[in-house]
């Protein structure tokens, strides 16, 4: 088999298992009320607890999530890739503290790559415009709806001033902190009933 042709079937593959992974993440049966509700608690106590994960990981981080219009939380999105990834998730949008609505999160990628993980994302709004065009968005994608600046770090180990400036801020934590320099462009968001 020509290496083209081989490269053509592994990413033919490895995007149909991704696929075939995703559409168990989201059928859901509209009649199972008593399951939307336990869904819609487990994803308010994750956001919960990624938040605190990052109050304890970022210098400064829980004022500014205090002073965002909103504040959007995906705990896990799970990751997987053999040359063709995909990214999977659901979150909860947050205004004064309170879940307004819940959401998923996909993106995809080719190259050359291998594996699987898991990360929290969370994207701060900082001004009310930005939150009302994710609000009204029909599904809203980083980076093409919205410049979203990823949070860095100063060498003082609070988060940089020009980054508290952005209209949205994204902030990604692994299992070992703050991720820092990397891109959550292109991600798609769409909000769910779970």
């Amino acid at each position: 088999m020509k290496p083209s042709s081989l490269r053509t079937f592994f990413s033919a593959t490895a995007l149909a298992a991704c696929s075939i992974a995703f559409v168990g993440c989201t059928t859901t049966r509209p009649a199972d009320h008593a399951s939307s509700t336990s869904s819609r608690t487990s994803i308010d106590a994750q956001v919960d607890a990624s938040l605190s994960k990052l109050y304890d990981s970022v210098a400064g981080s829980r004022d500014m999530v205090a002073r965002a219009r909103g504040v959007l939380v995906f705990p896990s999105v799970v990751g997987a890739s053999l040359g063709v990834g995909a990214e999977y998730g659901r979150g909860a949008l947050r205004v004064n503290g309170r879940t307004q609505a819940y959401y998923s999160t996909t993106a995809g990628s080719i190259g050359f790559q291998a594996g699987a993980q898991s990360k929290a994302v969370i994207y701060l709004f900082n001004s009310e415009e930005a939150l009302n065009k994710f609000r009204n968005s029909k599904g809203w994608t980083a980076g093409a709806d919205a410049t979203v600046a990823a949070a860095t770090i100063g060498a003082n180990g609070s988060i940089d001033t020009n980054t508290i400036r952005q209209p949205v801020v994204g902030f990604v934590l692994t299992n070992v902190g703050l991720e820092a320099g990397v891109s959550v462009q292109g991600a798609k968001i769409t909000e769910v009933q779970p």
